[in-house]
């Protein structure tokens, strides 16, 4: 036995080597994480106590920025509210519609793969400037949506970007067309679905609508928190369409939270003012994330839970 395992025994200096390699692996990550998350997230924190144009050293001026941004600057609280509006509206769409794709495009088809695809290509290109720009012709007084509406017998020729009332609702119907993501995500849980639970319910004499919200609904329930959250996430920092479809107008109603942080920072110079806000920004994604976190106890439902006999009773209780 001791020869066995003396014979087993590692050779002087094999460790260290492995560790070695091991570092060489990871040592470009931690660089970059370092370099562009960890010390930047740092940094920010600290200037957001301070002023700081970018020109000059920074000045300590403790809370002043924070306090100045609730009680002074109103279009902080203006450019929240667009943002409050633009995320409650635009996610429960963008889920209701990938979600409706996913349920289509779950059936063996040859032509499944091919929409697939047609369907995620405004996820891959939807945030570009190119297709900002697109979208901002496209919903002008001269745009292709009023041509259709005219072409319908509608009589329509206002400036659907230009106006108070529907100019957030043309960024919400960019953001909602990004839906692939979310959809592949709901169509790869859609088809861990076992087809027996189906059998089963169809012998039992329950309908689509019954399957949908006995079966699917609450089997999916866990893809629906995920998506949920990814895309409450991206909701609250919209940046892009905002500025090139409107730049914050009319009347600053499509305004968004980011595009007021890129002003402060780096059109006005307020580095140190931009960063308050930043660290404002995270804790409201942190309280919203932190929210659907707390009431997914309520409704999300894991395959064990809706058929094992009741273990989710049993681990709200021990709660």
């Amino acid at each position: 036995m001791k020869e066995l395992s003396s014979g087993r025994r590692r050779k002087p200096g094999k460790g260290k080597y492995d560790n070695l390699v091991g570092y060489l692996f990871v040592g470009p990550w931690l660089v970059c994480f370092l370099a562009f998350t960890a010390i930047p997230f740092l940094a920010s924190f600290v200037l957001s106590f301070t002023e700081y144009n970018m020109l000059s050293n920074p000045t300590f001026i403790g809370l002043a920025n924070y306090v100045k941004l609730f009680t002074q600057d109103k279009l902080f609280l203006t450019s929240l509210g667009v943002t409050f509006r633009f995320v409650f509206l635009s996610i429960p769409l963008r889920l209701v519609f990938a979600l409706l794709v996913a349920m289509i495009l779950n059936r063996d088809s040859k032509a499944v793969p091919f929409y697939r695809v047609v369907y995620y290509l405004p996820s891959i290109l939807g945030g570009s400037v190119a297709v900002s720009v697109m979208w901002k012709y496209c919903f002008s007084k001269t745009g292709v949506f009023n041509t259709f509406l005219q072409s319908l017998g509608i009589p329509c020729d206002i400036s659907w970007i230009s106006n108070k009332d529907t100019a957030l609702w043309s960024i919400v119907l960019l953001f909602i067309w990004q839906f692939g993501s979310p959809m592949l995500i709901f169509l790869s849980g859609l088809k861990q679905i076992p087809t027996s639970y189906y059998e089963a319910a169809v012998v039992d004499g329950a309908g689509p609508v019954k399957k949908f919200f006995k079966i699917t609904l609450p089997l999916l329930s866990p893809i629906i928190f995920f998506n949920l959250v990814m895309q409450m996430i991206g909701g609250f920092m919209v940046f892009s369409q905002a500025m090139i479809i409107t730049d914050g107008g009319p009347m600053n109603k499509t305004l968004v939270y980011a595009l007021y942080l890129y002003r402060q920072s780096f059109a006005y110079y307020k580095m140190g003012y931009g960063c308050a806000m930043a660290w404002i920004l995270l804790v409201i994604i942190g309280f919203f994330t932190a929210l659907v976190f707390k009431s997914s106890s309520a409704w999300v439902f894991y395959e064990n839970e809706l058929f094992g006999g009741g273990n989710k009773k049993k681990r709200r209780g021990r709660k």
